[in-house]
């Protein structure tokens, strides 16, 4: 059960990840989260990597497949696993052909709208990256996760001025994935919109339902 989830910014192909894999018993896999990672310990790739993340651009292709082609030599990935936010471009769908097969790739999407408002109120734990919101996820206490008692706060990327820069880089790099998998026969849409546990709850069982086949 190799997957990949697409989406643009903010239609929850991060969080309904993080179900998948839990109900599944699979990793969830996200390039952003090893690379800030990197930046939090200080490496000398995290150094590279803040300055191209703070400017909303990709990360580019040589570092990020180099890095996943690590990640999905771990024993965890016997089984399968989810692609959270990679491939983002063509380059990278043929370079990751020449590391695995791909079994499904689930297009999230949801209204410009609707990405705009969850973008908008984005909030992140320093210590362990939780994710809150400041209308569809409000910590218990302002300002702390309630995950880990972390400080919260406002990612660069999560800006206003990068989070258009971020949907407009989409627009231009990562939908021709959408061709690119619908023609290999393997490409699955799924609507985003909703509450988090209703969407949760269609997602396990859009998924059940394809792997039952």
């Amino acid at each position: 059960m190799k997957m990949i989830f697409i989406s643009p910014p903010g239609a929850g192909k991060g969080t309904h990840a993080v179900h998948v894999s839990e109900h599944f018993g699979i990793p969830k896999i996200s390039l952003g989260e090893i690379f800030r990672e990197e930046v939090k310990r200080g490496t000398g790739l995290g150094k590279k990597l803040d300055s191209y993340m703070k400017k909303g651009v990709l990360v580019p292709d040589e570092i990020s497949i180099k890095t996943l082609k690590n990640r999905l030599s771990k024993h965890d990935c016997k089984k399968g696993f989810i692609l959270d936010g990679y491939p983002r471009n063509l380059e990278q769908a043929e370079a990751l052909e020449g590391i695995t097969k791909i079994d499904l790739v689930v297009n999230f999407f949801v209204s410009d709208k609707t990405l705009m408002q969850r973008l908008g109120g984005r909030i992140t734990c320093k210590k362990c990256a939780a994710i809150f919101h400041k209308t569809n996820r409000i910590p218990k206490k302002e300002g702390v996760c309630d995950e880990c008692g972390g400080e919260l706060y406002i990612r660069e990327d999560q800006k206003p001025e990068v989070i258009k820069q971020r949907l407009e880089t989409y627009e231009e790099e990562t939908k021709p994935l959408i061709d690119y998998y619908r023609k290999k026969g393997i490409m699955k849409d799924f609507s985003g919109e909703g509450e988090i546990e209703e969407v949760k709850q269609r997602m396990l069982k859009f998924l059940e339902d394809i792997f039952k086949k």
